[in-house]
Order: structure tokens, then sequence, then C-alpha cells
């Protein structure tokens, strides 16, 4: 059976999903498939094409919300910020894949144009959207990654320092901080 570009997202999830970013190569990904490099090619131009998928498909777990009304737009973008930190977290790796696919191909991450969306409904014009957005994405983001170190580094010990209480809290604190922040800047908004 031929070798289709979905298995090829799949397999390279899968690896990503079990060993991180740091094995996920080429060369392994034709090992897993059984087919020889050249025809991974023959699907994606480049490893970092294949990243791009990737990153949608760790983001095709986060359902599309409702679209809010302007009073609710604020407490959506904190909802959908949750649900994309829940997909990700337990994925190595995973910020370091989508901020790579957020500068190459942003368009390809549906839930981060749906924050944008919910950012312009809250009364944010352009760019201040756009810019609001990528403070949050960032917060997202280096959370994510900021946990994953501290579970990489906990790796065989008791017990971790932070709990994931701790870590849930302390992210949603910042999402609030940076919504308030947004608010102060722009009154009539959030």
């Amino acid at each position: 059976m031929a070798l289709t570009r979905g298995q090829l997202i799949d397999a390279a999830v899968g690896v990503l999903s079990e060993f991180g970013l740091a094995d996920l190569s080429m060369r392994r990904l034709a090992r897993e498939l059984d087919v020889q490099v050249g025809a991974l090619y023959w699907h994606v131009k480049s490893k970092q094409e294949l990243l791009v998928d990737v990153a949608s498909k760790l983001l095709d777990s986060v359902p599309r919300p409702e679209t809010p009304t302007p009073g609710l737009a604020p407490m959506a973008v904190a909802v959908l910020l949750r649900h994309l930190r829940n997909a990700l977290i337990t994925v190595p790796d995973s910020a370091e894949v989508v901020q790579l696919a957020l500068s190459m191909r942003p368009e390809s991450l549906d839930p981060l144009g749906w924050l944008l969306d919910f950012l312009k409904i809250a009364g944010l014009p352009d760019p201040e959207a756009g810019f609001a957005r990528h403070v949050l994405v960032n917060h997202l983001l280096g959370s994510i990654a900021a946990h994953q170190e501290a579970v990489a580094l906990a790796a065989g010990q008791e017990s971790s320092q932070i709990s994931a209480e701790w870590e849930d809290s302390a992210f949603d604190y910042g999402v609030r901080v940076i919504l308030q922040g947004i608010s102060a800047e722009h009154p009539a908004t959030i």
C-alpha cells in the first residue's frame, strides 16, 4: 500500500509524542514507515514543512468554540488558551513545533486564527489584535516549554517541586494579567 501524507504526519506526531523533537528525523520516520527517505519527500518538501503539518495535527483536537459576543470574548480567549495548553502540554517539544509553524505558515493553525478573531470581537483594532495574540501565544508556548523542561529535569526524582495545579494557576493568572493590561490600554474593549 502506498504511503499517504496523513500516514506520514501521524507517524511524525507519534515519534514526537514518544521521543521528542530531537529524535524526529526523516530517516527515523522512513524506518518507522518502512519506506525509503526519498518517499517522504514525495509528500513534503522539507522537515520544516512536515513540522507545520504536525503542529496543525496537534491542534486538531481543540474544538472550535462558538463565536462569542463582544462582552464574552475575553472569557472565550481564556477558555481557548486553556484548550490549546491542554492539547499541547503532554507532547514533548510541542511549543517549539507550534512556534515554527506560526512563523512559517500561521494560517495553518486554525485555533490561533480563532484567538485573533476573538480579540477583534472584543474590540481590539488591527494591528493591536495581532500584537495581543502574539503576547498571549508567547505566554502559552512559554508556559508549555517551562512545564516540559521541569518534567524532564524531574525525571527520575521522587516528586516535582512544582505541582500541576500551581502551573495551571500560574498560567491562568498570566492570561488574566495580559487581558487586564490589554483592557487598560484599550478601555472600551476587553
